[in-house]
């Protein structure tokens, strides 16, 4: 019996998630950090900008709740995603005051912190997939990266 262990054992790695409460404290953390950002960002005080940052944490919180008791497979990014969208159609009632409150902060600012411990959270899962795809998910994603930017930049020329 020729067995290749190399190849054919592959460390099991257990994705770790958070429960309800973690996440909502990891947000609170996060909310918190967004708001000293959009300050450094843009000049608006942390006070001015509390009520819109508690705005997007009741569409979270409540995209979370719908992920934990709505089990039908929806992410949890999906969830957020629709109740925020929902919330600010202009047809909705309570659309007004929350994009006047949400002018008060800016999505660069608020996104930078994010994306900083998005790039430290890379797992060792992550690093090794990487290393196993090698030259040709660098290859695609240069290839992806490349065509959306040029896609982009040909709508936004054809129609700006």
């Amino acid at each position: 019996m020729n067995v290749n262990t190399e190849n054919t054992v592959e460390a099991k790695v257990e994705e770790v998630h958070l429960s309800f409460k973690e996440s909502l404290v990891v947000l609170a953390v996060i909310s918190i950090v967004s708001l000293a950002s959009n300050w450094a960002g843009t000049g608006i005080s942390p006070i001015k900008a509390v009520p819109a940052m508690l705005i997007i944490y009741a569409m979270i919180f409540v995209g979370l709740l719908l992920t934990k008791y709505v089990r039908i497979g929806f992410p949890a990014v999906a969830w957020v995603s629709l109740i925020s969208v929902l919330l600010t159609l202009p047809v909705s009632p309570i659309s007004a005051p929350i994009l006047a409150e949400l002018k008060n902060l800016n999505f660069l600012s608020i996104v930078t912190p994010v994306l900083a411990y998005a790039a430290m959270a890379i797992t060792k899962m992550e690093v090794d997939l990487f290393k196993r795809s090698g030259f040709k998910i660098a290859a695609i994603s240069i290839l992806v990266f490349t065509g959306t930017y040029v896609g982009s930049a040909l709508v936004a020329n054809a129609l700006l």
